[in-house]
């Protein structure tokens, strides 16, 4: 009988053959990737609730990201992040990617932006063009501000949209189940860039477009600004079931 964590490869196997950069497969073969993650369970890929990888402390007493690789190669990766209590995944992108997240157990709270661009979704005569600030800092919009329980659906985000920059914040010890198609490549301009999210009334450039728009609009928007690399992770080997790779 095939595992879940099996038939999850073997479907990411077929669904992500033909793709690449900002290649977003067929909607059927998402549903499929969905499918076989929304049965996931804790046990099937090893783990449980009070798993030792969810209470990692550093010596200073601040929580640590474990993460445990069940496959990677130029064409997908799959990955299981443990989070202890109060720790954090930075806000981070996912440049080209189309990526799947699974909570297996435990409290999350995910916060995701999507970039402004210019006229989308019929925003531009209040916002304006949504250039880049002086600081660098680039508009984005709100897509997803909210706590998640599981067991519930997988998100999906993809290259342009669907909440494509996201912050995860464990509100219990959890753990997520990631696919990411394809995985992050530095040589192939594939780098995870970080960024810290500054309210929409910032600039004082904007001010004009800002009061134009209803206060409780403006917290729909941000400026996010690319901070330097600052995210203590823990990679561990994954002793869950095996994946046969060469069928």
């Amino acid at each position: 009988m095939t595992s879940p964590v099996q038939r999850l490869f073997d479907t990411c196997k077929e669904v992500f053959a033909a793709g690449g950069p900002d290649i977003v497969p067929p909607a059927e073969d998402v549903e499929r990737v969905k499918a076989a993650l929304d049965d996931m369970k804790p046990e099937d890929v090893g783990l449980k609730p009070d798993t030792p990888y969810c209470h990692i402390m550093a010596a200073d007493r601040l929580p640590i990201v474990a993460r445990l690789d069940l496959h990677e190669c130029d064409k997908f990766s799959i990955v299981i992040f443990c989070l202890p209590a109060s720790s954090v995944i930075p806000l981070h992108n996912h440049p080209g990617m189309t990526v799947f997240s699974k909570l297996l157990f435990g409290t999350m709270h995910i916060k995701s932006y999507d970039w402004m661009v210019d006229g989308s979704s019929g925003t531009s005569a209040v916002l304006g063009n949504p250039q880049i600030q002086p600081s660098g800092a680039r508009l984005a919009k709100v897509k997803v501000n909210s706590e998640f329980t599981a067991p519930c659906e997988t998100s999906i985000l993809y290259p342009a949209n669907g909440g494509n920059m996201h912050c995860f914040t464990a509100v219990t010890a959890c753990a997520v189940l990631d696919v990411l198609g394809p995985p992050y490549c530095k040589p192939e301009g594939r780098h995870c860039a970080y960024y810290r999210d500054l309210p929409f009334t910032s600039f004082s450039a904007d001010e004009a477009s800002s009061s134009s728009m209803p206060e409780e609009e403006r917290e729909g928007y941000a400026w996010l600004q690319e901070v330097p690399e600052d995210f203590r992770v823990v990679r561990f080997p994954h002793e869950g079931p095996t994946i046969r790779k060469d069928n």
